[in-house]
């Protein structure tokens, strides 16, 4: 028994890595915008789709095709916000919030036409490949995308942390009139910010290819978990959304496992719930 525990341990925090990097991207639009960006799990799908078509058509493997679609998905996400989102809500935020529902509701139904409701799955050449650590096996893809996701969640950090670049999207984020008397263009800015926050999502496509279907509806499966990851977290921080993406991913191998495939995702509701209580802005979220 200890030994299937500790496999659920690894094979939950292993997965928590890649929720991470999805919940990272919410939080930075989050953080920067102060909207919950509806658009995300959509987008997601798009970047998987995306990541897929390299590989089934181009014969890309998803590891190696995570810088184009990243990059693709840092244009997708710069122009929306540029062209659409920008626009349409003049800067509103409850204009944002229902612009961001619509991108959702279009892609949706875009990838119904283009790619019907059927499912779909890659095999690489390492989908199947385990590593024996001891009496366990371990997934050597998700070993993979644990690592790069924590490598980029890093390099993000540092970027806002150590660059003019960051710096403006910091003062953005929180003194928008200030910035703008500085020389920043907030809605530059927001959508520098936004494309970002999506390329998060291109490459997190990437790393859950190898693993994971692909489906119209497969943002659906993240996005409810991201957002539980964010809150859980505290909204906009970085050191919450990994903390909280492992902490999730754990929640779930454990509650799979303890009570079955079906009741299993209700131990992420109870964790949510239980901080909430105690900690209403989250494990790193503070009161204003």
């Amino acid at each position: 028994m200890a030994e299937i525990i500790a496999a659920a341990l690894v094979n939950g925090l292993l997965t928590g890595g890649v929720y991470a990097l999805v919940a990272l991207g919410l939080t930075l639009i989050y953080g920067v915008l102060h909207i919950v960006n509806f658009a995300h799990g959509s987008l997601l799908m798009v970047a998987m789709f995306a990541a897929w078509l390299l590989a089934a058509q181009g014969g890309i493997d998803p590891y190696l095709a995570l810088p184009l679609v990243a990059a693709f998905m840092f244009g997708v996400g710069w122009a929306l916000y540029r062209f659409v989102i920008g626009r349409v809500s003049h800067g509103e935020d409850r204009a944002i919030l229902l612009a961001t529902l619509g991108v959702a509701v279009v892609l949706d139904n875009l990838a119904l036409v283009i790619f019907t409701g059927d499912t779909r799955q890659l095999e690489t050449d390492l989908t199947f490949r385990v590593w024996e650590v001891g009496p366990l096996l371990v997934s050597v893809p998700k070993v993979i995308s644990f690592v790069v996701s924590l490598l980029l969640a890093g390099a993000l950090w540092a970027f806002m942390a150590r660059t003019d670049t960051g710096r403006a999207i910091r003062a953005v984020a929180r003194e928008p009139d200030g910035a703008r008397l500085m020389g920043i263009r907030p809605d530059r800015i927001f959508a520098l910010a936004y494309g970002i926050g999506i390329a998060c999502l291109g490459a997190a496509a990437c790393l859950l290819l190898p693993t994971f279907y692909v489906s119209p509806s497969v943002g659906n499966v993240f996005v409810l978990v991201a957002f539980t990851i964010v809150v859980l977290g505290g909204m906009g921080s970085f050191p919450g959304a990994v903390v909280g993406g492992l902490l999730i991913g754990v929640t779930e191998s454990l509650g799979g496992l303890l009570l079955g495939e079906s009741l299993g995702p209700i131990g992420i509701s109870l964790v949510f719930i239980a901080v909430l209580l105690l900690k209403p802005t989250g494990l790193f979220g503070s009161v204003r």
